[in-house]
């Protein structure tokens, strides 16, 4: 007989045994240990790209299509519900405004901020090396204020919605046309990259999933022209911020394969998607949306958790603040509100319009734009603007506006959490074998050894104490990063006192506003090796549609390099700011990363089908994502 079959006949033996003794426990009455039920492997299947649609929620703009498609169909992300009583009290969640903006202090602070922006302004020469032209601001508003509309036409064309055959909901463009005599409240679902729960009406987690189900219905029949009947055969990707909300994406995973009935649905994240559409293999992800910021260092298509930051602003502020100076300058067009939806979408466009970041654009000029409302003549107005500030009167216009995203206190918030950490896992109760189970089943051994690793981890300066905070369920917080905030501690603090600093110094970090600049560099100070930031560094992605002004890359990168610390001055060969990779527009970048990776072979094993989310859950997302949930 050869060693081989010696060796089968052993394992035969054995397995004889075993089942001898299951037989002998089940007549005692010994209870076996439950194991979890086992997750099978992803089914591998040819994909077809037009049965895939991608999905980029945003928090004003939703982008959605076929993964074959060459542009995504994108419409506001607004939904108006007819009141289901007469006599209800109309309902509108906010554009413009925001919390925080009505403080005593919020005047000051925007004073200040101005003052900074000034100082920067008057410190920068143009590219010729000529000092900037100081405007006359008196000369501005004098003219401003003189100033009468043209009538372009006695109607303006533009017509409010049609309700009278009273549909439940309106979604996208037709919503923000809704006459606010209706009766319709006007919900947002997505503010600031989060879904919009609030006390109001329309605010409850069910409510906005149920704006969402019907966002996305709605656009999926209408616009891809895909029946909800068919969504069995087709897949769905999902963009997910970078800080995320555990228990909403749970919900909306749920939504869209129980509720809309997708076949299978990927999870990924913007900022990595944000590199397979641009082509990089490693970058700095600067997110610039219309509600906040955000950034990541992705390597490989891996963000680096510790490198994750969301600042709570974005191009609405920047636009909230260019209406404030107008103000200032005499704007002609008196009648503008911040809470009137389509006056909140003229300044979106005069923002666009009008607003810039060239250092070599100076002094006083003349602008035109067209008013045209429903139920109203179209006029035209004529503005003189300026982009300079001197003294305290003066007028201070198009280059301050988009200067707010560097010095954040010119947005006047007083009292709002700026800045967003990940944070761990609270748990989950439909999923107990998670990272809680496994830190709390660990041998003896295993938690020994972790405890003199912990004691060694607090003797080092600044040490991380990353498995305390992983048993205190704390932020998701690593080595690196918790030295970029925390610097040398005590050799010999108490693990008490190093927690309780700890804390405090994170609540300070998030109620800051760090400037974009900053926060770039923060961000990748706080990757974990020397040749990662370099790497980093030489590739600095910017994303979105909130800094999509003229010579903001220029001014981004001159930022970046003079305050980059010196030691990676002479370590970078060359620090670059990339905003149109390929000549895309940066806010199609990251749904066209979603519709790269439905065409990947290596996307086989992500995907998560509708009847394993039906037996396991949350716990799918855990094990198919390609980022730690």
């Amino acid at each position: 007989m050869t060693q081989a079959e010696k060796e089968q006949d052993n394992g035969k033996e054995k397995e004889k045994e075993r089942e001898k003794d299951k037989e002998k426990e089940q007549q005692r009455g010994v209870k076996r240990p439950i194991a979890p039920p086992a997750i099978p492997e992803p089914l591998q299947e040819q994909i077809q790209s037009n049965f895939v649609v991608v999905i980029h929620p945003g928090s004003r703009s939703l982008r959605i299509g076929r993964a074959t498609d060459t542009l995504p169909v994108t419409v506001p992300h607004v939904i108006a519900r007819r009141h289901k009583q007469s006599g209800q009290p109309r309902y509108e969640d906010a554009w413009l405004l925001r919390e925080g903006l009505n403080k005593p202090e919020s005047k000051e602070q925007r004073q200040n901020g101005l003052k900074m922006v000034d100082q920067a302004i008057w410190s920068k020469k143009m590219s010729n090396g000529v000092r900037r032209t100081p405007v006359s601001a008196e000369q501005a508003r004098a003219y401003n204020c003189q100033i009468r509309p043209a009538v372009l036409d006695s109607s303006s064309r533009v017509k409010w919605t049609n309700t009278s055959h009273h549909p439940s909901h309106l979604v996208g463009e037709e919503a923000l046309y809704v006459n606010p005599s209706d009766c319709y409240n006007i919900h947002w679902p997505i503010v600031r990259g989060q879904l919009n729960v609030h006390p109001g009406p329309g605010g409850s987690l069910t409510a906005v999933l149920a704006d969402l189900e019907t966002i996305w219905s709605h656009v999926i029949q209408k616009h891809l022209e895909i029946p909800l009947k068919d969504l069995k055969y087709y897949r769905c990707i999902l963009l997910v911020p970078d800080i995320y909300n555990r228990q909403h994406i749970k919900e909306v995973v749920n939504m869209l394969l129980l509720n809309m009935g997708f076949s299978a649905i990927i999870v990924h994240q913007e900022s990595v998607c944000a590199t397979f559409g641009s082509g990089l293999s490693s970058a700095c992800v600067v997110d610039v949306g219309d509600q906040k910021t955000s950034l990541c260092c992705v390597e490989d298509g891996v963000s680096h958790r510790n490198s994750r930051l969301c600042l709570a602003y974005g191009g609405s502020d920047v636009t909230r603040t260019f209406f404030w100076l107008l103000q200032r300058a005499g704007f002609p067009y008196r009648d503008c509100q911040l809470s009137s939806r389509l006056d909140c979408q003229l300044l979106q466009h005069l923002k666009e319009t009008f607003c810039h970041l060239d250092q070599d654009i100076s002094g006083l000029q003349d602008h035109e734009f067209q008013t045209r409302f429903p139920e109203a003549q179209a006029l035209l107005f004529q503005v003189r603007l300026g982009d300079e500030k001197l003294q305290v009167n003066t007028t201070i216009i198009l280059f301050p506006a988009p200067m707010g995203l560097f010095y954040p206190t010119t947005f006047g918030i007083v009292g709002q959490k700026m800045t967003s950490l990940q944070y761990r896992s609270q748990g989950d109760s439909e999923d107990p074998h998670d990272e809680h189970y496994l830190l709390a089943t660990q041998s003896k051994q295993d938690q020994s050894s972790k405890s003199a690793a912990d004691r060694k981890a607090i003797s080092r300066p600044g040490g991380a104490l990353d498995g305390e905070m992983r048993m205190q369920g704390e932020m998701e917080l690593g080595p690196t990063q918790g030295d970029c905030l925390m610097g040398a501690g005590e050799m010999d603090e108490p693990l008490s006192a190093h927690l309780s600093r700890k804390t405090a110094i994170m609540s300070q970090f998030e109620s800051k506003a760090l400037g974009l600049d900053k926060a770039i560099l923060h961000s990748i100070d706080c990757c974990a090796s020397d040749e990662t930031k370099r790497k980093m560094y030489s590739s600095i992605l910017v994303v979105g549609g909130g800094l999509m002004f003229h010579g903001a890359q220029e001014f981004l990168l001159h930022r970046i390099i003079n305050k980059m610390p010196p030691s990676f001055r002479r370590l970078v060969d060359n620090v670059e700011v990339i905003t149109r990779p390929k000549d895309m527009d940066p806010r199609l970048i990251s749904w066209k990363g979603g519709a790269v990776l439905a065409c990947l072979d290596t996307t086989q094993e992500m995907w998560i089908h509708q009847r394993e989310w039906q037996r396991f859950g949350v716990r799918m997302l855990r094990e198919r994502a390609a980022f730690v949930w």
